[in-house]
This record gives C-alpha cells, structure tokens and sequence, in this order.
C-alpha cells in the first residue's frame, strides 16, 4: 500500500499546512491501527472488513476522515470470523483524526507536560501524540488488555514506545499527569474523581461527560478544583465501561415503552426527533434526567422516539413525518415533558445555554456549569 501519499491527503483534510499535527498525521500508518474493522451492512448488520483482503478498501477506509468501530460487545474485530455477526452496540474504535486533533488541541499539550491519552481505541491518539512530543511523555489506559496490549505492538513496529495501562479510569487510574485527554465519556460524579486525582496541580484535562456531547477542558488549582468552560465544540464518545461490555440494557422498561397505554396520554407539540443524535438536546437532557436512555425507530414515514430512565419512567412519541406525535409516558417522572421543556427554551430563546457555560468541576467529580443567570450540576445525584 503507497500509504504515505493517502496519509499526507489526510492531514492536508484535517489539519492546516502550519499546524504542528500536520507531520504526526501524515507520518503515521494509520491502516496499520486498524488492519480489521466492523462495519454496516445495508440490513443494518454488523460486518466484517479485512484490510489485508482489500487493500483499496483498507487505504480507503483507514485514511478517511471516519472512525472505524473495532469492536462491538465483547467480540473485537481481529478475533472474529468473516460470518460473524456480533450484537450490541461498540465498545472500542478508531476516532475519526480530526476529532483526534481537536481533543489534542483543547488539551494544550506542550513539551515535555506527561500526557495520558485515556482511551486507547486503537492508538491513533497515542501515535500522533508520541510523534510529535516523544512517547517517553506519553501514557495510554484503557479497560480492555487486548485493546493496550495490540496498540502497544503496532506503534512498536512503528518505532513508538509509550507507556500502556490496563485499568477501570472510574476505577484508579495509576500516575499523575500535566494534560489528560479522554477520548470516552467519563460519568460527573464517582467515577470521574480518578481521572481528577491523576491531575496535576495546574495541568489540564479535556474530556467529555458520558451521556452527553459536552467537551469540558479546564485547569486544575491547588485546592483540587477544576476550573473551565464547556467548549464551543462537541463530540459523541463511547461511555466508559468497567467490564467485557456496557450492562445490559433496560429490556423489559423498552418493551414496556413500546406497547403500553401509559399513565398519561397527550400529543405532542413539537415532532419526533432521534434524540441521540440532536446532540445539544441530548445533552441537555441528560443535564435534566441524568441517566435518560433514547430509541428511535422508522418506518416509512412513522418515525417513534423512546425514553426510558432506570427509576422506571419512559415516554414513547409517534407520528408521521413532522406530525404532531401522540405521547404516552409512564412512571414517576414525565421524560418527553422534560425533553418538550428543553425544546421550548430552545426556540424561545434561539440556544440553550450549554456551550460556553463556565464549569467548576470539584474533586468529587460533580460538575457545576453556570452562564448568565443559568446554574445547573451533574454528577450529585
């Protein structure tokens, strides 16, 4: 494969002549990160790639501006059949490169500051990283042992040797760092304080908050307060997992969403959305009713969009097209009601007040986000 031209088109897509991440992305053989890929079928299946099978694919693919999915539940790519068909939703990927750069630069890296890159995927974070500030400054977590173990040998044969550790980063996260980079969703709350405690007096962490899109960087003060700003830019991670897969999901609260009357009954005011992917609803929302899952399904021009919470409340709204949906919500709380509350605000007022919201994040891991006369916590509840 003649992967360098293809690697210096990518860098020419996602970084600017002068930019300093123009040399790592054009130097490092990304297609060498992810030699097998899952992808989707027209069925909406998952299925096998195999780059050394289809090089053209492989070049394709690996120096796109994309992220490519490595492993869904527990079943990674380099161990599957070509038959395979694995169920659940991805656990591990390759970031697509300008997401990489962007998280790199809301870090503010610079020489000779010990970076954690936490989330390993498949190492293209570490490799540009390692290249342009040595990886002797740079370590690599991630809860999976294979995932560290086979990134660690692919950026050897590169010449690149950072340090990997296989750890739970809502857990323990081993050392102590200038600038953490988290390409998962960390949870506000518990399982954020590790991350917080491997932070450095004065060093910098840019992370997202599971469940949301919200970029959170700030810079640690020496009472162990965080101080930042949710950035003007957004990005949809995995959550962080503890085990082989995320916990099952709320199987019996979805069907119930999908069949049941409903305490209540209503229509709607505003239409159906995929709220998973109207990103600043989403987050919102989860700002709102921490812990909300989302369904969305079409069929022709019905489109249903559900949520469920694990207190036991779910809503359900359909309709065709941009009809007015009819509602049915159950449980002790009324989720489409608190997601109509946020659609108002937003219309009323053109924005919802999340990006460049101030956030002072304490060392319990609770995340407090202010703008104007708006206040509002995650992670203390």
């Amino acid at each position: 494969m003649d992967w360098d031209k293809t690697a210096g088109r990518l860098a020419d897509r996602v970084t600017d002549p002068d930019s300093r991440w123009f040399a790592p992305v054009a130097r490092v053989p990304r297609h060498e990160l992810v030699p097998r890929w899952w992808d989707v079928d027209s069925s909406g299946m998952w299925i096998l790639r195999d780059g050394a099978s289809d090089p053209e694919s492989w070049a394709e693919s690996a120096y796109a501006d994309r992220s490519l999915v490595t492993r869904v539940g527990r079943l990674h790519a380099d161990h599957a059949n070509p038959g395979d068909r694995p169920e659940g939703l991805p656990t591990s990927s390759a970031t697509l490169p300008s997401l990489v750069i962007r998280m790199l630069r809301h870090a503010r890296l610079g020489d000779g500051l010990p970076l954690l890159d936490l989330g390993t995927g498949a190492g293209g974070l570490t490799a540009y990283a390692s290249d342009r500030f040595g990886a002797e400054n740079v370590t690599s977590l991630d809860v999976d042992a294979y995932v560290t173990s086979a990134a660690g040998e692919r950026l050897a044969s590169m010449g690149y040797h950072p340090r990997f550790v296989t750890a739970d980063a809502t857990e323990h996260v081993p050392g102590t760092y200038e600038r953490i980079v988290s390409t998962v969703g960390l949870p506000a709350g518990p399982g954020l304080r590790p991350a917080l405690a491997a932070l450095e007096p004065g060093g910098r962490i840019a992370t997202t908050i599971g469940r949301t899109c919200l970029i959170i960087t700030g810079w640690k003060h020496g009472d162990g307060d965080v101080f930042g700003q949710v950035e003007r830019d957004m990005a949809g991670f995995m959550l962080t997992r503890s085990g082989d897969d995320y916990p099952p999901a709320l199987a019996e609260l979805f069907a119930l969403a999908r069949s049941a009357e409903g305490d209540e009954r209503s229509t709607g005011r505003y239409p159906v959305v995929d709220v998973a992917e109207a990103w600043e609803l989403r987050s919102m929302l989860e700002v709102t009713a921490p812990g909300v899952e989302l369904g969305y399904e079409t069929h022709d021009r019905a489109r249903t969009a559900f949520l469920i919470h694990p207190d036991g409340s779910w809503a359900r709204a359909s309709a065709e097209w941009t009809d007015p949906p009819e509602v049915h919500q159950g449980g002790p709380r009324r989720l489409w009601t608190a997601l109509e509350r946020i659609r108002n605000r937003l219309n009323a007022e053109g924005s919802l007040p999340l990006l460049g919201a101030r956030v002072r994040i304490t060392p319990d891991g609770v995340c407090h986000l202010s703008r104007g006369k708006w206040r509002a916590s995650m992670g203390d509840r």
